[in-house]
């Protein structure tokens, strides 16, 4: 028996871009300079953009999902599960307290977790949604580049 329906998935995603915004925002108050401040803010503001376009995804889950969703179930969707509450969603305060360099750690960790995850989605997803979970991949990583540079700057 199945825990949660495969439905989920997709707002498992959602969750993990909600917590990518909330992070970011928190971060955005905490660091210490004006182009940091401007990064966090512009990932934060693609978070939601990613939110949308799963949330799109999960208006339509019907017709997006795979239909042999039953091969899935069980352990597979239950790693899944495990993967997006121990790994990919941030607890409220993650930021705080923190200097610049562990919050960009944290921040680049995140953005690992949700490439992972997102490839992982692809098991629940039609092929013809993979250009959209590519594109959204596509800026995570980028948003790690973009991350892991502002670290290797900061002393």
């Amino acid at each position: 028996m199945a825990i949660f329906k495969a439905a989920d998935v997709i707002q498992f995603a959602i969750r993990i871009e909600e917590n990518g915004e909330k992070f970011y925002r928190d971060a955005e108050r905490t660091a210490k300079d004006e182009a940091t401040k401007k990064l966090f803010r512009r990932l934060a503001d693609e978070e939601v953009a990613h939110k949308t376009t799963f949330q799109k995804m999960f208006e339509k889950s019907d017709s997006c999902l795979v239909d042999d969703i039953e091969d899935h179930e069980g352990e597979y969707l239950s790693y899944l599960r495990s993967y997006i509450d121990g790994r990919a969603v941030f607890e409220a305060g993650a930021t705080a307290g923190g200097d610049t360099r562990s919050v960009l750690d944290a921040a680049i960790q995140r953005e690992l977790n949700s490439v992972l995850y997102y490839e992982g989605l692809k098991e629940f997803v039609r092929e013809e949604n993979f250009e959209v979970l590519d594109f959204i991949i596509d800026e995570e990583r980028r948003h790690f580049a973009e991350l892991s540079e502002i670290k290797r700057a900061t002393k």
